[in-house]
């Protein structure tokens, strides 16, 4: 299993029955692929559907099916479109109850920079700033390091995305929970031992006497 599904598969097991979930562009929207059996969540694209899957079959597609980042999607039956106000609309109005973000960095208070490296080129900052202040959880799911260099810092080196901080961290080799103290180890990935996480982080983590493995859930 690779480092993007194996935080996909942990993300989805923080699905609940009857959720709507926003999933951001990138690795967020593999957790599509991966709902547990008997959880039925309408997934929102803030570009104007709720109620998507994973992407079809190669041959499938529809071009006018696409999410956020112009990845192929399929529409399930009782799908929704409307514009994007109305979409922003429901994620400014609290109405989103988790929605799941990719990031650059995270620093030690939980909050994340995700929308622009300076000097380089983006397109703009997207729905990420609305759906840290609007959504009920907001989990970030990521890579736990970049070319060597830690994501989880004590201070961010990037523009911050938003002021309040994020519910949950998943990461290919950790579980963590910005607190009032600070980031907390939750979960350990699957022979992955608490050195191994230390070692690749640059921020200090509040570490449990036994941090169990964290779930992946079923094929």
């Amino acid at each position: 299993m690779d480092a993007k599904e194996t935080i996909a598969r942990r993300v989805a097991m923080e699905l609940r029955d009857g959720m709507l979930v926003n999933l951001g562009i990138g690795l967020p929207t593999l957790v599509a692929r991966f709902v547990p059996m008997g959880i039925s969540v309408a997934f929102q694209t803030e570009n104007g559907l709720i109620g998507f899957s994973a992407p079809p079959p190669e041959g499938m597609a529809n071009r006018d099916l696409v999410d956020a980042g112009g990845g192929f999607i399929a529409a399930l039956p009782g799908a929704a479109s409307f514009d994007s106000a109305t979409s922003f609309a429901l994620i400014r109005g609290g109405h989103v109850g988790l929605a799941v973000l990719g990031a650059l960095q995270v620093d030690a208070s939980g909050r994340l920079a995700s929308w622009i490296i300076p000097g380089k080129f983006t397109p703009g900052m997207g729905g990420a700033m609305d759906l840290v202040a609007g959504a009920k959880r907001v989990i970030v799911a990521m890579q736990h390091a970049a070319k060597g260099e830690p994501k989880l810092v004590e201070t961010l080196t990037l523009p911050p995305t938003a002021a309040r901080r994020v519910s949950l961290i998943v990461t290919e080799l950790a579980v963590i929970e910005p607190t009032d103290d600070g980031l907390a180890l939750r979960e350990r990935a699957p022979g992955v031992s608490v050195s191994d996480i230390l070692a690749s982080t640059g921020a200090r983590l509040i570490v449990p006497d036994d941090a169990p493995e964290m779930p992946l859930g079923c094929d």
